[in-house]
């Protein structure tokens, strides 16, 4: 071998930081994410890779593509951000360790025989970009696919919540709020009566369910009564059949908003569901010994079970491969995801050197599973029975 991972990733660390920095500087937000997705392809095809892109039909993905081997292994890469606080998820430091990821397997390629792919998958956030990907055959050849997420701390068999993404719309009778109230239906109260019963719903939800939500759309203007309104909601649970159960019982509580103020409802699918992450347990620990040597102290293995992530559409991936979607951590200043503070903890030192970290980690992850002869059997024999 003329030269190893650590050794590409090393000399493209300058590229690499950059990347994530301008991701960083101009946060785009899910299916909108043209000009982070071709600031990764311009890194890519310069570094070797053929890319594809517009794949799945989805404009801002894309596939890129190192070696020819029968082996393929995939990073996964994001880079849409938040409404209002960019990137408070770290999308990228997401998609700059997959690149470097790629670039480091890619010197190793012809040597393990694999192939190596960086796949863009648009509209984590909402939109469920990878679940859409899954469905249309993006991910068909691939024998395990793996990325890191930034948080606070070192998480390396990360688990997350399935998850529903609904707005619910109740359609009642405008009418002058002061001259004729009487002759209104006010969609409002709907949603009142609605937040109030899942309110009282979540004293009664099983360990591992959780409900939460914001008004979308409340009404026009005060002295109008509403005959519009708009919850926009999240159900997750720890596994699909909890989920199933609080779609259930949520129904119930929107249903009640309705009947009791004379309006109607509908409920709206947003996002495609998203499965809980089930980590493969080899990669998991591969993962865990590389990021160990590289002096890191991730989250002990019996801990990790009770910091569920929130939730992901990478979820949706592990739940048809091999996969690991392990947390890279950074100095966050006691700031977590989705807070303005996390934004601006993903451009510091800590934060590159994360991106670093991660795309090491892997790499020399994904080499291992190619280098032993029973994983590498596995993932080819995964592939084969999907």
């Amino acid at each position: 071998m003329t030269i190893n991972a650590d050794s590409a990733i090393e000399a493209a660390t300058d590229t690499l930081i950059s990347l994530s920095h301008s991701i960083h500087a101009e946060p785009e937000l899910a299916f909108e994410e043209h000009r982070s997705a071709a600031k990764i392809v311009d890194v890519l095809r310069g570094s070797g890779f053929e890319v594809r892109t517009g794949i799945a039909d989805l404009p801002t993905a894309f596939d890129a593509r190192f070696g020819s081997g029968d082996l393929v292994l995939a990073f996964c890469a994001e880079y849409d951000a938040l409404p209002g606080i960019g990137h408070a998820c770290g999308h990228n430091i997401i998609a700059a360790s997959a690149v470097g990821a790629g670039i480091g397997l890619a010197a190793l390629a012809d040597d393990l025989g694999v192939t190596v792919r960086v796949i863009g998958t648009p509209a984590e956030e909402t939109g469920g970009g990878k679940v859409l990907m899954l469905e249309r055959g993006a991910f068909d050849d691939v024998g395990a696919a793996m990325m890191v997420h930034p948080g606070p701390i070192d998480i390396t068999g990360a688990t997350s919540l399935a998850l529903s993404d609904i707005a619910v719309d109740y359609l009642g009778r405008e009418a002058h709020a002061s001259a004729a109230p009487e002759y209104g239906r006010n969609a409002a109260d709907a949603a009142t009566v609605a937040q109030v019963a899942v309110g009282l719903l979540r004293q009664h939800l099983h360990p591992g369910q959780q409900i939460h939500g914001i008004v979308g759309y409340g009404g026009a203007a005060p002295n109008i009564v509403p005959s519009h309104t708009e919850l926009l909601y999240y159900l997750r649970a720890t596994s699909a059949d909890l989920l199933e159960d609080l779609e259930r019982r949520a129904e119930g509580c929107f249903a009640a908003g309705a009947l009791a103020t004379g309006c109607t409802h509908r409920i709206r699918t947003v996002s495609p569901q998203y499965t809980e992450l089930t980590p493969d347990p080899w990669l998991v620990q591969a993962y865990r010994e590389e990021i160990i040597g590289l002096g890191r102290t991730p989250l002990p293995a019996e801990e990790e079970g009770s910091r569920p992530l929130g939730s992901t559409d990478m979820g949706n991936v592990t739940n048809v491969m091999p996969g690991i979607h392990p947390v890279i951590g950074l100095d966050s200043g006691g700031a977590v995801t989705h807070q303005e503070a996390f934004a601006a903890a993903c451009v510091t030192e800590s934060a590159d050197r994360a991106v670093v970290d991660g795309a090491r980690a892997l790499a020399a992850t994904a080499a291992r599973a190619a280098a032993d002869p029973f994983q590498r059997g596995r993932l080819l024999e995964g592939v084969e029975r999907r």
